[in-house]
């Protein structure tokens, strides 16, 4: 996908009707989502509007969702304030961009060193992490559902090779969430951008690195025409999971059998966006290697270390805060990761290993 052509479809104004009152005719309704995502953006874009043509088919259209793409009806970033002013009855993006409002919200997203895709979800499902979230947006009058994850991100693209953690200090560096705040405390000076500007800052020089998803968005925002250094795994982002959030007054207004479609849609797309970064991931960096000569790279250990070493201390200062949702969350999300963590590293851990080792094809 050309990078271009998504940014540029994106960033079209529809201000003649994105301003029209939700559409109410003959028992049918008509919501608005907007995204903090570029049009036709692989995997999340793609995945927001897979989702709002889901909710639409389900329900033969008596619940019509129309998707406004990042920069369409608001800026990306004020998505979820569109929610909450009533501008919007739909955002899809990712917690941790909230956390300006909430630091308990980058739980819902992804914490540095923590759970795994599949940890996260057995956490919100099954482990009362659903119900903290509710707690959390219920004082801004919205509901959150997990609507999608990426799986275990890259860390990012540096244009000079890094030897140690001496490199980090004074990097202008994009990263949002909790990890940026690891990312500081290892010398960074972090910033947050949406996706469809961090090429334009990374090429004039106002960025000296970034990180965004992997290489499926990667190679689409074109990242490596200006960076060829590509560090993975993170180990900010370890199972990063996107979010719809609705306007509860009007979610509860609507019948039972439409609040299920809103919410079991935004199950199943959790689900399918995963699968389609599993899929897409492999083949994408395949691409940036071979064709665009991308140099991949492990962060030496010495960052890997301080890196967890920072981690602890951003939890432990989550864990003093004088916001007792922040403590309840926090608390909530160590013992879900305590448990589950044995199962993956019990299990999971060393059979990847083995298969590593031993099947040779």
């Amino acid at each position: 996908m050309d990078r271009r052509s998504f940014i540029r479809a994106g960033a079209i104004g529809t201000a003649a009707t994105a301003l029209a009152a939700p559409a109410i005719a003959q028992g049918n309704i008509t919501w608005r989502m907007v995204t903090t995502w570029p049009k036709n953006f692989p995997g999340l874009g793609v995945g927001a509007q897979r989702l709002a043509d889901r909710i639409t088919t389900a329900s033969g259209g008596r619940l019509t969702v129309q998707v406004y793409s990042a920069g369409e009806l608001v800026p990306p970033l004020q998505s979820l304030d569109a929610v909450i002013d009533g501008t919007a009855e739909m955002s899809h993006g990712a917690a941790y961009y909230w956390q300006n409002k909430s630091p308990a919200l980058s739980f819902f997203t992804g914490v540095p060193y923590g759970m795994t895709t599949a940890e996260l979800t057995a956490w919100v499902r099954y482990m009362g992490g659903q119900e903290i979230w509710d707690e959390i947006y219920d004082q801004f009058g919205v509901q959150g559902f997990l609507s999608g994850n990426t799986g275990n991100q890259t860390g990012g693209w540096f244009r000079e090779e890094l030897t140690g953690l001496a490199d980090i200090k004074g990097k202008r560096f994009r990263t949002p969430g909790l990890g940026g705040r690891v990312w500081e405390k290892l010398g960074a000076t972090v910033t947050n951008m949406a996706g469809g500007e961090i090429f334009q800052a990374l090429q004039s020089g106002a960025l000296d690195a970034a990180e965004f998803v992997g290489p499926y968005n990667d190679l689409a925002l074109g990242f490596h025409q200006v960076a060829k250094h590509y560090y993975m795994p993170s180990f900010v982002e370890p199972g990063l999971a996107t979010e719809l959030v609705v306007d509860k007054a009007k979610y509860q207004a609507l019948p039972d059998d439409l609040q299920a479609i809103v919410r079991d849609v935004s199950q199943a797309e959790y689900d399918q966006v995963s699968a389609d970064f599993i899929a897409n991931d492999p083949r994408a960096l395949k691409t940036l290697v071979e064709e665009h000569g991308v140099q991949v790279h492990q962060f030496p250990d010495d960052i890997m270390e301080a890196g967890a070493k920072a981690s602890m201390e951003v939890i432990e200062e989550l864990q003093a805060s004088d916001d007792p949702l922040v403590q309840k969350t926090t608390q909530s999300y160590l013992d879900a990761l305590a448990l589950v963590r044995t199962r993956t590293e019990q299990i999971d851990a060393p059979f990847q290993a083995a298969r590593a080792k031993y099947l040779k094809f």
